[in-house]
């Protein structure tokens, strides 16, 4: 091996920022393939590779050197990392246990070929989950069962809720990366994870009061809510709520359509909740004290988002609230996950245990170009103050 390949930070950084890499030792205008590869917790194998050309004096840097092909091509400084692939048909990476980083081995090989190349240069890097001074304390309060992580320091903060969707458990990934940036976050399961119900049909709603009495006991309260990707109308199973059900949407499943990879797309399967059987599903958004920020995949193909997003701003001003902002990614599918996390086109869905196809590639800003950062309750949506607090509902 005669090249070096140096990654800053070294050895480890958070999963959420940037890295640069530079290969150095390489010959004059020397072709070389720059391969990274991790295994996941269940030690599946994810992998993306890139072909690039050294400049004169056989140095590479991926901030300066557009990729010339691969797994994807131009100036991409951190392709290597959010274009990676499941070896496994429809696998996703996600991240169970945030106290061990992921191991990235990079590798540097001679050629175009990524398999059959000679091996110029490797190292690794571990990308890890918990930035320097965060604290995650497991929360067993009443029926409440969540993971709460908090920022260095004495605070106050602004604090979060974070809720995923279909799947269940407790997914705390996103939870313990926002935290780095100051925030303190409340990671909540409601179903299938130690003692709560296995589905969502036995859900009651106060047991998310149970979660905002919990967040309180930090100063401030709810102020705000993002929605990613989500449908304003009740969908898989009835909500309960002390002597109030909120009907479930309904669908028909008979007008799905197959991908050309045999995927299933269920964007259409859904119930018109404007429609008058439906409309007792409409979740009565108006009654919420807060402003809302709702994120749009253009390209989300399990419902559609945006003619929800509209309908919730109708809703809201037609009772009198404030019209809420809703910010369109074109190009983007239905899982929006922390930046450099490789996109989701399709998993097996936890619920149906079928091939679903999400949508689109990656995130980008809505005038086209790359979107690396967090959305998060921000300037619109009131939640950049220590002390407030927003109610993030994501998807998948």
């Amino acid at each position: 091996m005669a090249a070096t390949v140096t990654v800053e930070p070294a050895g480890r950084s958070c999963w959420d920022e940037p890295v640069s890499i530079v290969v150095r030792g390489l010959a004059p205008e020397q072709r070389v393939t720059l391969r990274t590869s991790l295994r996941d917790e269940k030690g599946e194998l994810f992998r993306a590779h890139a072909r690039y050309r050294a400049d004169a004096g056989g140095e590479l840097d991926l901030a300066r050197a557009p990729a010339l092909g691969g797994s994807f091509a131009g100036l991409e400084p951190m392709g290597l990392f959010w274009a990676m692939e499941a070896e496994k048909p429809w696998g996703r990476l996600v991240k169970r246990d945030v106290h061990q980083p992921f191991a990235v081995e990079l590798e540097v090989l001679d050629g175009h070929e990524p398999e059959g190349g000679r091996l110029l240069g490797r190292t690794v890097h571990e990308r890890e989950f918990l930035a320097p001074g965060v604290r995650r304390e497991p929360v067993r309060a009443g029926r409440v069962r969540a993971a709460l992580f908090l920022p260095p320091g004495a605070g106050p903060f602004p604090g979060i809720i974070d809720l995923f969707g279909s799947g269940g458990g407790l997914c705390e990934y996103r939870a313990s990366l926002l935290a780095g940036h100051g925030f303190a976050v409340l990671a909540l399961a409601y179903f299938r994870f130690e003692d709560l119900p296995e589905s969502l049909n036995v859900v009651h709603l106060e047991y998310f009061e149970e979660a905002v009495d919990f967040m309180l006991q930090h100063p401030k309260g709810i102020t705000a809510t993002v929605v990613i990707n989500s449908c304003v109308a009740n969908t898989i199973a009835p909500l309960h709520y002390k002597d109030m059900i909120i009907p479930d949407l309904g669908s028909d499943l008979g007008k799905h359509t197959t991908t050309e990879s045999g995927l299933l797309d269920f964007m259409n399967i859904w119930n018109n909740p404007l429609e008058k059987p439906y409309h007792q599903s409409l979740i009565p958004l108006e009654k919420a004290q807060g402003p809302f920020l709702f994120i749009v995949g253009m390209d989300d193909y399990s419902w559609k988002s945006e003619f929800y997003a509209n309908i919730a701003s109708e809703r809201l001003q037609a009772h009198g609230k404030d019209r809420p902002q809703i910010i369109h990614y074109p190009g983007t599918g239905h899982c929006i996950d922390p930046p450099y996390f490789p996109p989701s086109r399709a998993s097996v869905h936890a619920v149906l245990g079928l091939a679903i196809y999400y949508g689109a590639v990656r995130l980008r800003s809505p005038d086209g170009e790359q979107e690396p950062g967090w959305v998060v309750a921000g300037d619109g949506a009131g939640c950049g103050q220590p002390g407030k607090m927003a109610l993030i509902a994501g998807q998948a």
